[in-house]
């Protein structure tokens, strides 16, 4: 199929998916897999693959996302139903001023994304956001935009995550050259983040029922008996032990991400640490911790306590289904061949480098969804160009196709439907909020970058 027609495919898939969840208010996940299925057909995958290249698309995605939820959404509950996260975000609230809050919890969360994946550390995070929300009563929105648009800024950019770790190695760029110049770039990238998110959330966006009910402004549904539900807010916990659950699994992460760095390949160490630090396994960790601090210390009945464990999978489920479509539908762009024939007409062009790395890079994640893919399929595009570079040239260049991974994150997108689900917002509100905020950072930080390379 021509590459014209398999581009005109993808946009009228877009369109018709958008229009689906927009204006016709078909539930996402449904319109999610019609969409792919029509996807598939149109751009010639054959009848008999397109349920396995669909069935592909939503395991790869709920394979590493689906406990990561599930667990991260109990502990949340757990955090929440005890009054934690309001306990400490007025301790937050009184030494910092309301102000300031905001400006160090995306602080906070820059710092954090460095060692942890972008999802983990915004599911983790989730929970905190909703407490600040209501302490101040402000949508989470205003908390969570920030935090999630430094987060993926430092994903997409920074050593020990994926994406910059390879396409260094297929550019062979230093990576200790690439923390430090990345860091660098990331830290004024960050800050114009922050300050257009800002600016994004003059607005005030409706949230979903399920984020309003989380932050209990809407009507509590009766039990069986017709009662109110439980509350166990009287003596909430500290806001020292809510961080501590907070930080803990973060810094367990943290230690199989260094010691998978320093240790030597085939120590039992190594092996060991990395299996306590993945994010499952943490996560695990805390939320055994949080069951006896938050529950059986505090006099909570071992079925209450299961109970509200068990009262986070519904929306949990809603978040996992309708990620793993987005899943779906990237996997099915991928496969279509899409990208690659986009990335074809952007290498025929003869760009100059920097903007060529960063453009090809940005159009195949605004064709098939994944920053990591697109910056890895970049960096072996681009493998060849990059001969009789310098080193710091070579970083330059890594960085710029990072960059371009950052930007237009939308509906084929999983980490869309993961920050628009958390934060409330509606699949239109998501696009004039989270992908404008992702282009920008993506823009902010390859202008940086291309500074840098002309003044080398």
């Amino acid at each position: 199929m021509s590459t014209s027609m398999l581009l005109i495919i993808a946009v009228l898939g877009v369109v018709l998916l958008l229009l689906m969840v927009i204006k016709a208010k078909v539930q996402p996940f449904v319109a999610l897999l019609v969409v792919s299925l029509l996807v598939a057909l149109a751009s010639g995958i054959p009848t008999g693959e397109v349920m396995k290249v669909m069935t592909a698309g939503m395991g790869g995605v709920l394979g590493s996302v689906t406990i990561i939820i599930g667990l991260g959404a109990m502990l949340g509950r757990m955090i929440e139903h005890s009054g934690g996260a309001e306990s400490l975000a007025q301790r937050f609230s009184i030494a910092l001023g309301p102000k300031r809050t905001i400006a160090a919890l995306t602080s906070a969360a820059f710092v954090l994304g460095i060692p942890v994946f972008f999802d983990v550390g915004f599911i983790i995070l989730a929970p905190i956001i909703y407490g600040f929300a209501k302490v101040a009563k402000l949508s989470p929105l205003k908390f969570g935009l920030p935090m999630a648009g430094v987060m993926l800024t430092v994903h997409v950019a920074l050593p020990p995550h994926p994406g910059p770790v390879a396409a260094a190695g297929l550019l062979n760029a230093d990576i200790g050259w690439l923390t430090i110049i990345g860091l660098a770039i990331c830290l004024p990238v960050g800050v114009i983040g922050y300050f257009a998110a800002k600016y994004l959330n003059r607005k005030t966006y409706p949230l979903s029922i399920e984020v309003l009910e989380q932050l209990q402004l809407a009507s509590p549904e009766p039990t069986a008996e017709g009662k109110a539900p439980l509350s166990d807010r009287i003596n909430p916990p500290s806001a020292g032990l809510i961080a501590a659950l907070i930080v803990i699994p973060i810094a367990i992460i943290m230690l199989g991400t260094v010691s998978a760095t320093l240790l030597p390949p085939g120590s039992a160490l190594r092996d060991t640490l990395s299996l306590i630090g993945s994010p499952a396994v943490a996560l695990m960790i805390a939320l055994l911790l949080a069951f006896y601090f938050l529950a059986i210390r505090r006099g909570w009945s071992l079925q209450h306590t299961s109970d509200v464990m068990g009262g986070a999978l519904p929306t949990a489920a809603v978040v996992i289904l309708v990620t793993g479509a987005g899943g779906v539908f990237g996997k099915v762009l991928v496969e279509s061949g899409v990208g690659k024939a986009l990335a074809d007409v952007l290498t025929t062009v003869g760009l100059p480098l920097i903007p060529a790395a960063f453009l090809i890079s940005l159009a195949l994640r605004a064709s098939q969804g994944s920053a990591t893919v697109a910056i890895l399929t970049t960096g072996g595009l681009l493998s060849e160009a990059v001969t009789g570079l310098n080193q710091m040239q070579l970083v330059l260049v890594t960085l710029a196709t990072c960059f371009g991974g950052l930007g237009l994150s939308h509906v084929n997108d999983s980490g869309f439907w993961i920050v628009t689900k958390y934060l409330g917002l509606s699949v239109a509100d998501g696009l004039k909020t989270w992908t404008v905020l992702t282009t920008l950072l993506g823009l902010s930080g390859f202008l940086f970058t291309w500074l840098l390379w002309l003044a080398v």
